[in-house]
C-alpha cells in the first residue's frame, strides 16, 4: 500500500511534468491510477537523475542500486521510490521490465545512435514499451496478446516524441531519426546537428516515423478490448492524445524544428470524447482480429518476462558493458 504523503509527492511530480498522461490517468479507476501515477513518477524520476547531471556513469549505477534496494523492500527515503517500492511488492511486477527501463536510460547516457528502425524500436522498448507493459501488470493482466498491444502503445508513443522533438534534441546533440533514413534522404547528420534547421528532406522522415506511428497505434487500439472494461477508456485517452501530437506535426508541415507541437486543453477535451466512443465499441463488437498479431519482434523479451514464459531475456549488451563504456569515456574526457 502506497503511503498517502508518498502517493501525494507523485500526483503532484506528474501533475507539472506530463501534462497528457495526467490527462488520461483521471480516467483510470483509482486501484490502478494510484499505482500508474507512482510508476510514473519514479520513471520520471530516473530520467532526470540521469540527464541532468555531468556523471552519467555514476547516476546509472545509483539507479540500479536503488532499484536493488526497491525489490529488497527496502527503497531510499524518496516519495517516489518508497511509493514504486509499494507497486512492486503489491503487483509482482517482474524485475525485467524496470531493468529494461533502466538500460534504455544507459543508451541515452552513451548517446547512442540508431542506425536502421530495428534499431530504434529496440531503444523505444526499454523507454516506453516497458512501461506500458508495467501498466498491464498494474491492471492485473498479463495475456501475451495484451501484453503485446500495450507494447505497440509504447512504441508508437516513443516514435511520436521523437518527432516531435527532432529540433530540440538536436540542439542538444541528440538524434533519435534512423540514421540510414537521414542519409537515404540526402541528409548529413553531422552537418545537421551542427546547424538544425527544416528541410523538405528532413520533413520526409519525420513524416516516415510518424506513419510507422500511426501503424503501431491501429495495432495497440486492438488491444484495448483486452483489458478489464474499467481501465479501458483511459489507455484509449492516452492513444488518441498522444497520437494527435502526430498530428499536429504533420499540420505544420512536418516541421519539428523550428516548432513543437502542443495539443491544446480543448484538442484534449475533443480526444476524451473520442476516446468514449472508441471504448463503446469494445463492449459491442467482438475482439479485433489484430488483437492476435506478432509482437514486434524487439518487445519480445519483455512480454516474454511478464507472461513468464521465458527465464530470462537474451540481450546483445549487458547493461554492465554499457556502464563499462560510461567510465571508459568518462576517464578519456578527464584524461584528455
Amino acid at each position: 500500500m502506497i503511503a498517502p504523503d508518498d502517493m501525494a509527492a507523485c500526483r503532484a511530480m506528474i501533475r507539472t511534468g506530463s501534462l497528457s498522461f495526467h490527462a488520461a490517468s483521471r480516467l483510470l479507476p483509482a486501484r490502478v491510477r494510484d499505482p500508474a501515477l507512482a510508476l510514473y513518477a519514479f520513471c520520471r524520476v530516473a530520467d532526470d537523475d540521469v540527464d541532468e547531471v555531468q556523471d552519467k556513469a555514476h547516476a546509472v549505477l545509483r539507479l540500479r542500486e536503488r532499484l536493488d534496494l526497491i525489490y529488497a523492500g527496502r527503497p531510499e527515503a524518496r516519495p517516489s521510490d518508497r511509493a514504486f517500492a509499494a507497486v512492486v511488492a503489491d503487483f509482482d511486477m517482474p524485475r525485467a521490465l524496470p531493468d529494461a527501463l533502466l538500460e534504455g536510460l544507459a543508451w541515452d547516457a552513451i548517446g547512442r545512435r540508431y542506425d536502421t528502425l530495428s534499431d530504434l524500436h529496440a531503444y523505444s522498448a526499454r523507454v516506453a514499451s516497458a512501461v506500458g507493459v508495467m501498466m498491464c501488470v498494474l491492471m492485473r493482466v498479463r495475456h501475451p496478446d495484451a501484453l503485446a498491444r500495450a507494447a505497440d502503445l509504447g512504441l508508437a508513443m516513443q516514435l511520436t516524441n521523437i518527432a516531435r522533438d527532432v529540433g530540440e534534441d538536436a540542439r542538444a546533440g541528440r538524434l533519435f531519426l534512423p540514421v540510414d533514413w537521414l542519409s537515404e534522404a540526402g541528409i548529413d547528420v553531422e552537418r545537421f546537428l551542427a546547424e538544425p534547421c527544416p528541410s523538405p528532406a528532413l520533413a520526409g522522415v519525420v513524416r516516415r516515423l510518424l506513419t510507422v506511428a500511426d501503424d503501431l497505434y491501429r495495432r495497440a487500439s486492438a488491444g484495448v478490448s483486452a483489458l478489464p472494461a474499467d481501465c479501458r477508456l483511459g489507455i484509449a485517452a492516452a492513444r488518441h492524445i498522444y497520437a494527435a501530437i502526430g498530428t499536429e506535426v504533420a499540420r505544420v508541415g512536418h516541421d519539428s524544428v523550428s516548432r513543437r507541437a502542443r495539443t491544446s486543453r480543448g484538442q484534449k477535451l475533443l480526444l476524451m470524447g473520442r476516446a468514449v466512443g472508441s471504448v463503446a465499441l469494445t463492449h459491442v463488437l467482438p475482439q479485433p482480429a489484430q488483437l492476435h498479431a506478432r509482437p514486434v519482434p524487439e518487445v519480445t523479451f519483455l512480454i516474454e518476462a511478464t507472461a513468464q514464459r521465458a527465464a530470462r531475456p537474451q540481450r546483445s549488451e549487458t547493461l554492465l558493458e554499457i556502464l563499462a563504456q560510461l567510465e571508459a569515456r568518462d576517464r578519456s574526457g578527464a584524461a584528455g
